[in-house]
């Protein structure tokens, strides 16, 4: 059986413009929320619409073409990988996320308004 990668595909809007940083090495980092909708049956047989969110992030020369051209609402196709990290907080609170790490972009559709 061969192998599966760790490798996720997405379509989606951006839900706020991308944050960019700058590290000391000169690496480059771009953040953003991405949102992803389907429509589906609830339970009375009624057609809504579902979101769902995902936290992004591009890294490298990537990024910089992202915090250039990427704006809230611009529709990309997004290639990566699935990272999930854990942090603690000054209470002592341990935190989850998970968040996409993008190998490849692309923008799709219209220019958002």
């Amino acid at each position: 059986m061969k192998s599966l990668r760790n490798s996720v595909q997405l379509i989606g809007r951006l839900g706020k413009d991308p944050e960019a940083k700058t590290f000391d090495s000169g690496s480059q980092k771009v953040s953003f929320t991405l949102a992803t909708s389907d429509t589906i049956k609830n339970q009375k047989g009624d057609r809504v619409e579902e979101t769902q969110w995902h936290n992004i992030v591009i890294w490298g020369k990537q990024a910089e073409t992202a915090g250039k051209y990427l704006k809230k609402g611009t529709e990309v196709v997004i290639e990566g990988r699935l990272v999930h990290r854990s942090y603690e907080t000054t209470a002592g609170e341990k935190k989850y996320f998970t968040e996409i790490n993008v190998n490849d972009f692309m923008m799709v559709g219209s220019k958002p308004q």
